[in-house]
């Protein structure tokens, strides 16, 4: 490398934001849409390990509610229709269910029991929905991300040969800022996929554990309910 070419190289400047402005337009595009995408992410997995968080309390909280001892009218009149936590809901849905249930005479309409379980389980199914809004997106990061920045890449190193073939010369001065800034696609399409694939593992798993406690409530709920039907 004879040392006009390694002066110029060493005038380039090979920043980040250098980088950037230096990008055609298609591959400024393909780095806006990953870093939004990257930071859309990071919301999302913050807000879910907060909302998370907060239901495992709640459901610890209700479960201590419900297994002292009260009896479940009084705990259910506490509600005063208007539950707050997801377990809650689910109880409420039960219950309510359970006193539509009930004739004027006191006697029970048929199917009581079906009725109620179908009630606990469109209560989950809506916890569910809202539990699982937003891990979609990171499924979507993390299998699409790096497919995103190698177009990006892609269309740089086609943009770098370009430009090769126009300066008719391949020394490191002409050859080296294209590729830098079509590597640089790929590297932001890794960032924002590899902690969505992650995050979507772990936060999958615990909305499945989540949601599974709740159906266990349900379980043990409708149980005791139908004691009571069959008593």
């Amino acid at each position: 490398m004879d040392q006009n070419t390694l002066a110029m190289a060493q005038e380039i400047d090979f920043s980040l934001l250098a980088l950037f402005m230096r990008a055609t337009f298609i591959v400024k595009i393909v780095m806006i849409l990953l870093i939004v995408a990257s930071f859309w992410s990071w919301s999302i997995i913050v807000q879910k390990f907060i909302a998370f968080r907060k239901a495992r309390a709640e459901a610890e909280a209700f479960d201590h509610s419900f297994w002292s001892g009260e009896p479940l009218d009084e705990l259910y009149d506490q509600l005063q229709g208007n539950p707050i936590s997801a377990p809650e809901r689910v109880f409420a849905a039960g219950m309510t269910e359970w006193r539509r249930s009930h004739k004027a005479d006191g006697g029970l309409i048929a199917g009581a029991q079906s009725r109620i379980d179908r009630s606990m389980d469109v209560a989950i199914s809506k916890e569910a929905e809202n539990m699982n809004s937003g891990l979609s997106f990171l499924a979507t990061v993390g299998s699409t991300g790096p497919f995103i920045g190698l177009f990006g890449t892609v269309w740089g190193i086609k943009t770098a040969f370009e430009d090769i073939a126009m300066a008719q010369s391949t020394n490191l001065a002409v050859v080296a800022p294209g590729i830098a800034e079509a590597l640089l696609a790929t590297a932001l399409g890794l960032l924002a996929a590899i902690p969505a694939v992650i995050f979507y593992n772990k936060l999958n798993a615990d909305s499945d554990r989540i949601l599974g406690g709740y159906e266990a409530f349900a379980d043990e709920f409708a149980t005791i309910l139908s004691r009571e039907l069959d008593s």
